[in-house]
């Protein structure tokens, strides 16, 4: 199972290249670019490491940090900030981090750190593995996709999309969330991407079946439930 690194940082450039070189060092990263955002994948999902930004739109990165250790003390956490004085280290510390990275760095040394702390980290135990509604599971382990019975395929990039649809049951997303999470940093929010995505989910989903579980809520995104 690859290293899974949750990255909340809300400069493109600089998110672009942390992941980028740490993808082509094997790990699995996955991006958010605010807190708030941030703060729903990490109590959402399992990761191995935490790497994040202190000045984040939304709420700030230690915010976000007290709300991760208030739900898990385990999880390694490495800061990244252009606020590099002792008073600036001490708060993110206090706060639960386990180490701090002041830009501009090399990413050389940001590579070490992260090799440092995900060693430390135990395997990693796997939250919401199934994830149900009505007659729809999904084994975010497995990669898999029943419906009453009926095994469905879908790509990664639509598997992605209703897995945060059903993390987020019952809660309408908007496309820039879905972009956020599903798309690339350069995702194009003029384009009509996510609408094309959803609709190939909803005949792969949907299609066949009297109860119609993706719903569009016009002007304001998508959301997954009973109806």
């Amino acid at each position: 199972m690859a290293t899974k690194i949750l990255l909340v940082e809300d400069e493109p450039k600089v998110s672009a290249f942390i992941r980028r070189g740490l993808e082509e060092e094997g790990y699995e990263v996955q991006v958010a670019y605010d807190g708030p955002f941030g703060l729903r994948l990490a109590l959402g999902q399992a990761f191995d490491l935490l790497i994040l930004d202190v000045i984040l739109p939304g709420s700030s990165g230690i915010e976000v940090l007290k709300a991760v250790r208030a739900h898990d003390q385990e999880l390694p956490v490495l800061m990244l900030t252009a606020l590099g004085t002792t008073q600036d280290k001490l708060l993110g510390f206090d706060g639960g981090a386990d180490d701090y990275l002041v830009k501009p760095f090399d990413f050389v040394e940001l590579l070490a750190r992260v090799r440092a702390l995900t060693r430390r980290r135990g395997p990693r135990t796997t939250k919401g593995t199934q994830l149900t509604l009505a007659d729809l599971m999904v084994d975010t382990a497995a990669k898999t996709v029943v419906r009453a019975g009926q095994p469905i395929k879908l790509t990664a990039r639509e598997f992605n999309l209703l897995e945060l649809l059903l993390r987020h049951q019952g809660r309408v997303l908007s496309r820039a969330e879905i972009a956020e999470h599903t798309w690339e940093e350069a995702f194009d929010t003029g384009s009509n991407v996510i609408d094309v995505y959803v609709n190939y989910l909803r005949n792969k989903v949907d299609k066949g079946f009297t109860k119609k579980l993706i719903h569009t809520v016009v002007g304001m995104g998508y959301v997954l439930r009973e109806e």
